[in-house]
């Protein structure tokens, strides 16, 4: 909104000219986010506790994380006010991958908000029915996947799969488009939502993803450079940049009031968002296997579910001592902060990873 509010006077004042530049304006969106993040989280926690808007701990959890039960949740409600305001204010929403990934977060927090809120009028841990949040998130990114295609088709979009290592081998997807997008954009979504167990651990670990991200949305968008480093040049996706600024000063500001022990936990409206907007920008930027790899944390944690559902089913043993894998850790005598720094540590060495993959192509 700033950008055509007032670069169009960048000849008569010269210091306007900053405002065509995408640095400026991811910079500034992670800035604004942060601010209100540190504005509204207060009040929030506030009103929540005012309203009751308490956690309800599962009984079959930790023991130790029963202490927890009263803590103030949706906080979520902090992270999407602290991504889309500062969207609208400082990228070109009139670019129509911005639009999509924005649609995402919000249509993927409205979701989370009706699961959550659900919990809190409930007073129980039950929210949605697996069924239902599985149809409502498939429903979402169904959306994203066929507005997509149907740009690709008017050749304002690219169907083609990059393979992270290979510079040369890009398979086009054609219609399978679709439900690869839809699987990558739900996968992403439930594997935030599972991670988000522990103080500080999903917001960290999407922090360090995010950053990740926030420089393959920057390169895809920029010919140049996408061009020299083999990476798929996508026209319009410098600006989803923005929006990763804007996620990255969202989720410092909630870490503040979300690390342990937390103040305030983001619920589903939170997580759901978070998960669909990384996964959301994976496709969008062409990028959907470099998740595999820079969310390797998020992976690790919905396999251990996967795996541990799969060998109750079929041996009746149990692979670990509970799942997602960090209750595992905290059953074996890790304390919170221990297995939420460690975690940290693995999510930035699979970023790490990720990016050496730009040098190996």
């Amino acid at each position: 909104m700033l950008y055509y509010l007032l670069y169009p006077f960048h000849e008569s004042f010269t210091l306007l000219n900053v405002f065509r530049y995408i640095t400026f304006r991811t910079a500034a969106a992670t800035l604004t986010a942060m601010l209100i993040s540190f504005l509204v989280a207060p009040w929030l926690i506030r009103k929540l506790g005012e309203m009751q808007v308490r956690q309800t701990v599962r009984e079959e959890g930790p023991k130790r994380h029963q202490v927890k039960t009263g803590t103030p949740t949706m906080g979520g409600i902090i992270i999407l006010s602290a991504v889309v305001v500062p969207v609208l204010l400082w990228a070109k929403i009139a670019n129509p991958l911005v639009l999509v990934v924005l649609f995402s977060i919000v249509s993927f927090g409205i979701l989370g908000f009706i699961d959550d809120y659900l919990k809190v009028s409930q007073k129980k841990n039950d929210g949605l029915s697996g069924r239902l949040k599985m149809a409502g998130q498939l429903t979402i990114s169904l959306g994203i996947a066929s507005y997509l295609f149907s740009q690709a088709a008017g050749g304002k979009f690219t169907t083609e799969l990059a393979l992270p290592f290979f510079k040369q081998l890009t398979p086009e997807l054609g219609l399978f488009f679709i439900p690869f997008a839809m699987l990558v954009i739900t996968g992403a979504s439930n594997a935030v939502n599972l991670t988000d167990g522990l103080d500080g651990l999903a917001i960290g670990s999407t922090l360090i993803a995010t950053a990740v991200f926030t420089v393959l949305a920057y390169i895809a968008g920029n010919a140049v450079v996408s061009g020299y480093l083999h990476i798929t040049n996508v026209p319009g996706s410098g600006e989803v940049t923005v929006i990763c600024g804007a996620l990255i000063g969202a989720c410092l500001g909630f870490l503040w009031f979300n690390a342990h022990p937390a103040q305030i936990f983001m619920g589903d409206i939170g997580s759901l968002a978070l998960g669909g907007a990384i996964g959301t920008v994976a496709v969008v930027i062409r990028q959907e296997l470099m998740l595999l790899i820079a969310g390797g944390l998020f992976v690790m944690e919905a396999l251990s579910v996967i795996i541990q559902v799969a060998s109750f089913k079929w041996t009746g043993k149990r692979i670990f001592r509970m799942a997602p894998i960090h209750h595992h850790f905290e059953r074996k005598g890790w304390s919170e902060p221990q297995v939420v720094i460690r975690f940290w540590i693995l999510a930035i060495i699979f970023a790490l990873v990720s990016l050496s993959t730009l040098k190996l192509r």
